[in-house]
């Protein structure tokens, strides 16, 4: 069995959570109807959303499923559970509005979803933090 290194997942975790703060200030900005409403909740989350991810990600380096089109369904599932959960509390706190918090993790839970999904498979194709053995064996894939 190979190794994935932490680096690949704090450059999963960068990279997702650039994808993922712009979709919630988009998203925010057109819910709200304020573009400083919406830089607000996209960068409030920043933190809390990487913290997140991160251990997600350090999680499922544990689940035994193996690498497949199912395993990235789950977790891209597990991850928008997480996600959407984090969002709305913080779009509630800031907005002060509860219905604001749930509209935003709504909507958030389709367009992250497919994002999430694609930002999966573009890493499964990527070696980055990848040791020999994974590398030899995800090239024999693809």
């Amino acid at each position: 069995m190979g190794k994935i290194s932490h680096k690949r997942h704090i450059a999963k975790t960068l990279t997702w959570r650039m994808v993922g703060t712009l979709d919630t200030i988009v998203l925010s900005w057109i819910i709200t109807g304020n573009p400083t409403t919406g830089l607000k909740i996209g960068f409030s989350e920043v933190l809390t959303k990487m913290i997140l991810y991160y251990l997600h990600e350090r999680t499922w380096v544990k689940v035994k499923i193996p690498e497949s089109r199912k395993r990235h369904l789950f977790k891209t599932f597990s991850w928008r559970f997480i996600g959407t959960l984090d969002t709305i509390l913080l779009s509630w706190l800031i907005s002060g509005n509860p219905m604001t918090g749930l509209k935003i993790g709504g909507f958030e839970i389709i367009t992250k979803m497919i994002l999430y999904y694609c930002h999966e498979r573009a890493w499964y194709r990527i070696n980055f933090g990848l040791d020999k053995i994974i590398r030899s064996k995800t090239w024999k894939r693809i």
